[in-house]
């Protein structure tokens, strides 16, 4: 018997019982959601659009810490004693979210089994993502973690999809993102392009195809 694919859940199941106590928002593009030094008092679940969390030094200098796509949480640090955030989310896209209070969120988790046991999953997938990541920045070549950046932005792998676009994604963006200078990303990105592994779309957005694999596969 061929193996099925499990389904992603549907969180907004168990969200709707309580309308009173969260609440749904949309953002443009580039908007600020919640900046670092904010208080720490709710959590995010992102219905549609992808974010960015990332963070600022005092001297200015920016660097991306986690992107987040549909069907994911954010913010949730304020359950386990944050008080204030320790990152900035902006929107990459425009996007739908709900907001929900912590004091909601502690109720669900406490009262709702089902709820908590997807909860904890999805916790321990992003944990899972973080420690890939940080041995991606600290082991791999520039030139494979940015073609890993860029599948991960395409999803690649998920519902077998070989190749996406991603609106508005800039150099600028991709430097922040990988830990690079921009001009370095600019040498690869010509040369992914010059391979047939990256186009340009004339709306601005970014395709990724499937060849930009062999990026990683290989040395």
């Amino acid at each position: 018997m061929a193996h099925q694919k499990s389904q992603p859940a549907d969180w907004s199941v168990f969200l709707a019982g309580f309308p009173s106590e969260k609440t749904a928002i949309q953002y443009g593009a580039n908007r600020t959601i919640f900046s670092e030094g904010e208080p720490a008092n709710s959590v995010f679940y992102l219905r549609k659009g992808k974010v960015d969390l990332g963070v600022t030094s005092k001297h200015g200098k920016a660097a991306i810490l986690a992107h987040v796509g549909p069907g994911e949480f954010f913010g949730e640090g304020c359950l386990a004693g944050q008080r204030l955030r320790i990152a900035t989310a902006t929107t990459m896209t425009h996007c739908k979210l709900v907001r929900i209070a912590k004091p909601l969120m502690a109720r669900l988790l406490h009262e709702q089994h089902g709820f908590s046991e997807l909860f904890l999953t999805h916790l321990l997938s992003r944990n899972i993502r973080s420690k890939v990541d940080l041995v991606d920045q600290l082991f791999n070549s520039t030139q494979k973690r940015l073609a890993r950046t860029l599948l991960l932005l395409a999803h690649f792998g998920k519902e077998s999809r070989a190749e996406s676009v991603h609106p508005r994604i800039n150099q600028e963006d991709l430097a922040r993102m990988v830990g690079i200078s921009r001009l370095r990303i600019s040498n690869f990105m010509k040369k992914f392009k010059k391979l047939g592994y990256v186009d340009y779309t004339g709306s601005g957005g970014l395709t990724v195809r499937s060849g930009l694999l062999s990026v990683i596969l290989h040395d």
